[in-house]
């Protein structure tokens, strides 16, 4: 089997691409990044999607972003939103694709991969900038012109199954695919259980996603009123 490395947050979208990776008959090697992310829960959830889904391998990797702050995910002085607002959103992490696909690009190399899959998606690029289909093609030529293995023939590509996808898209993709929506964790102040806040803009997302797709929403709120769409 091609081996692909898969980023793994423990959300719905990363899950739905590591579903998709291995539907593609890839043996997937999964890495998450414990950054400070204030919604660490994520962490155990990426663990239980990682052996659900069948993953060949799980890596975590400790980098904590807190040491420069600059987002409402790793300063805690900086309120997650419960509106939507214009322009980038505060819950962007400077910089933080481009550091996953970074140590993404470094386990390519040493297994001989020549595939990295990242779950982003249409919804998140028209705020978060590097989760774009531009980013995405930059970071692939970056790639290509900085590794040893690329120089020496071995393309190396990133792969963004859900780039051109709606939520409603994907959710419907991954319950095709067999994802159990239950282990994951899409909330920017999750309880440590994984239980949801309910008015960030990620529930939001996820809530919506789940009514377009006409399917009820799995995900466990900390309180009832909150999970009303």
């Amino acid at each position: 089997m091609n081996k692909a490395v898969v980023l793994l947050s423990g959300g719905l979208d990363s899950a739905t691409t590591l579903a998709i990776a291995r539907s593609e008959g890839y043996a997937c090697y999964c890495l998450s990044l414990d950054y400070g992310q204030r919604h660490g829960s994520e962490l155990e959830a990426a663990q239980r999607v990682a052996a659900a889904l069948g993953a060949s391998e799980h890596r975590t990797v400790k980098l904590d972003l807190t040491a420069f702050g600059g987002s409402a995910l790793t300063d805690e002085k900086i309120a997650v939103p419960t509106t939507p607002s214009a322009g980038i959103p505060v819950t962007y992490v400077p910089a933080r694709n481009t550091i996953m696909l970074s140590l993404a690009l470094a386990w390519a190399e040493v297994l001989g991969s020549r595939d990295i899959f990242i779950g982003a998606n249409a919804v998140d690029y028209s705020g978060y900038p590097d989760c774009r289909p531009e980013y995405l093609e930059a970071f692939e030529k970056m790639a290509n012109l900085a590794t040893k293995s690329a120089v020496e023939g071995n393309t190396m590509h990133i792969r963004a199954p859900l780039v051109a996808l709606s939520k409603a898209e994907i959710i419907r993709r991954g319950t095709a695919l067999g994802v159990d929506y239950r282990l994951t964790v899409s909330c920017y102040q999750a309880g440590e259980d994984g239980s949801a806040c309910g008015t960030c803009d990620s529930c939001r997302l996820r809530r919506q996603g789940f009514a377009s797709a006409g399917m009820a929403d799995p995900t466990r709120y900390r309180l009832e009123v909150n999970s009303r769409i």
